[in-house]
């Protein structure tokens, strides 16, 4: 199942994506307001609403409604370095030993379509395509097994990246949180229809150049290890975001380097997802 959020005559809203169409949970009064709060709500809520869209009630067309970032702002955002065989060929960094998460702020999330803004105190914006997980449930101390039962499911994510913000610092924060750099979405995809998130071709585009090309099946540390390693420090709940790492081809490692302009716009596909594309504009002044 395919779960947005929305807006719609200037009400946000959230439900399941079919085709061209958008079946409208809102009018439920048993469900709960957010995608996030549905999340936690559990397998009552999730039968609540599947048997709502057998009933064929409430549908929006597709065209009609403007897609937000699935869970537009989670409860904690996390990013992982080094996570591609090939990116790290391409960086020159050593393998890690274990994961290497880093924080996004969440202010920086904007959902498809919404402008990822290159501020003027900087000319090296860089794009990452990205497979995002989506936490379901409230969870702490996983192993791997336990790591699948608590996806409720995979997003597409662009990271954003600031590259000379990002080297000031060994958290990286900085340079991975400016406003508008965490473009999420189209939508949530159960992890039920996403299956193994090992075998998932990802691909990203600037304008209509191909820059990045891979496999999930390159990861170092997979999705359920990323989960389960995560889960030993801290309590994970429903709706927070995991951006598993992106592999070779970013732009500041191309020559000339490939760095986002204001006027082009990046598309990163991923399997059984679909796609996620954003411009690039200039900072107002």
């Amino acid at each position: 199942m395919k779960l947005a959020t929305f807006r719609y005559s200037e009400q946000i809203g959230y439900g399941a994506v079919l085709g061209d169409e958008v079946i409208n949970a809102a009018v439920l009064p048993d469900l709960p307001n957010t995608l996030c709060d549905f999340l936690a709500a559990g397998e009552a809520a999730q039968a609540t609403l599947q048997s709502f869209i057998a009933s064929g009630a409430a549908r929006l067309a597709l065209a009609d409604v403007t897609l937000l970032a699935p869970i537009p702002r989670p409860g904690k955002y996390l990013g992982v370095g080094l996570n591609y065989r090939d990116h790290i060929e391409e960086t020159g960094f050593s393998k890690p030993d274990y994961p290497l998460f880093f924080n996004k702020q969440t202010t920086c999330v904007i959902g498809p379509g919404q402008a990822i803004i290159k501020p003027k105190i900087s000319d090296k914006v860089d794009y990452e395509g990205e497979l995002a997980i989506i936490i379901g449930r409230t969870a702490r101390d996983l192993d791997e097994q336990q790591a699948r039962e608590v996806i409720a499911g995979y997003s597409i994510a662009n990271d954003v990246s600031m590259r000379d913000w990002q080297m000031r610092s060994p958290t990286w924060t900085l340079g991975k949180s400016f406003d508008s750099h965490g473009p999420l979405g189209p939508w949530l995809v159960t992890a039920d229809e996403i299956g193994n998130p090992q075998q998932l071709r990802i691909q990203t585009w600037v304008d209509q150049e191909p820059r990045q090309d891979a496999s999930t099946a390159s990861m170092i540390f997979s999705c359920y290890e990323l989960v389960a390693y995560l889960s030993q420090a801290m309590t994970l709940e429903a709706g927070d975001i995991i951006a598993t790492g992106t592999p070779a081809g970013v732009g500041v490692k191309m020559k000339p380097r490939g760095y986002l302009r204001p006027g082009q716009t990046v598309k990163i596909a991923i399997d059984r997802i679909g796609c996620l594309t954003n411009p690039v504009v200039g900072e107002p002044n």
